[in-house]
């Protein structure tokens, strides 16, 4: 009895490296997601699933081929070969699948496997480009359509969200807030940590906090991404060493060793959950090796709830390996208990 206390302790105490998996697309939901499950389930980890449930305009993101960096995300990460040329046409040379209605049933299998499940967007690609530049209404309109289609297909309310691309406005942020539309979420996971070009987090200090809109502090808690993705790395050369598939698991458990702090590690059912299964896998039995208990989004909230926590300004910025501008943690101008 004493032994099975102390290892009960030992777990509550460890640190939690938070599976947080964006499914961007139709064949990510189809495919990806369930490879994603039977992996977590067998090294008996928590995750949290935040599916896109619109129609899949995967095709209009080759817009974005204006953008600064585009070009070279596109040729180190092989966007082609991890997402598939018939993705690459929704919503130009074919229609755009719906995800939310097509895969209903994939969806609902997460939950009945026992993960924390949530909303990523209506529509990954539109929201991606155009919430940045749109007002109240709009935004809005968007984030209400996600969650009455969530509803529909898993008979409740959505508890939590992770914006697509890690972009909002103060108006998506001020809808966390509304619990008339299904939302009125506690915690959400929008935005990430600053890093250095290696990898690291710009300030240890970076992690769950409350942001402001002006003079209002809002109540829902975010849990930034605190570790760098899979694409972000794969092709660049840091400290003189170009980042494969072949030492990228060791890359970023270098980052986590030591086990001293809780991290959010943000993956992709259409990467981790497909042709880099393996290196995934690495990963997981890596941070189990290190200490870290593989958490939920809400594994996290529940440690921090009542914690002290600092207030951020809603911030954008930039971050290494990442075209354009996304939503960043800012400094802290108080703290709240």
């Amino acid at each position: 009895m004493t032994d099975t206390l102390q290892a009960g302790t030992q777990q509550r105490q460890a640190p939690l490296l938070v599976l947080k998996i964006d499914v961007d697309t139709y064949r990510g939901t189809r495919e990806g997601v369930g490879n994603l499950v039977r992996t977590l389930s067998a090294h008996g980890a928590h995750a949290t699933f935040l599916f896109s449930l619109g129609p899949d305009h995967t095709g209009w993101a080759l817009r974005r081929a204006l953008r600064p960096g585009f070009f070279s995300k596109v040729s180190r990460t092989s966007v082609v070969e991890h997402y598939g040329l018939k993705t690459l046409m929704y919503g130009t040379l074919l229609p755009g699948p719906d995800i939310g209605k097509d895969c209903a049933d994939e969806m609902r299998a997460v939950r009945d496997a026992g993960f924390e499940c949530g909303i990523h967007t209506w529509d990954h690609v539109l929201w991606q480009d155009n919430v940045a530049n749109k007002g109240a209404e709009w935004t809005v309109a968007m984030m209400r359509k996600a969650a009455a289609r969530y509803a529909q297909v898993f008979g409740t309310a959505p508890l939590t969200h992770g914006a697509a691309g890690w972009q909002m406005n103060a108006a998506a942020f001020a809808e966390h807030e509304v619990a008339s539309a299904g939302a009125g979420y506690a915690y959400a996971s929008d935005g990430r940590a600053v890093l250095r070009a290696d990898g690291r987090l710009a300030d240890p200090a970076f992690g769950p906090h409350r942001l402001a809109d002006g003079a209002r502090v809002l109540s829902c808690v975010q849990l930034p991404t605190t570790l760098p993705t899979l694409d972000e790395l794969l092709g660049r050369e840091i400290d003189g060493t170009t980042i494969t598939s072949g030492n990228i698991a060791a890359f970023l458990l270098k980052l986590t060793e030591g086990a001293t702090r809780d991290h959010v590690y943000t993956l992709h059912a259409e990467l981790e959950g497909q042709k880099l299964a393996p290196i995934f896998e690495q990963l997981l039995a890596g941070w189990k090796a290190q200490g870290y208990q593989l958490a939920s989004m809400a594994d996290l909230y529940e440690k921090v709830k009542d914690q002290a926590m600092p207030v951020c300004p809603i911030t954008w910025g930039e971050l290494p390996g990442r075209s354009g501008q996304l939503i960043v943690q800012g400094p802290a101008s108080k703290t709240l208990s």
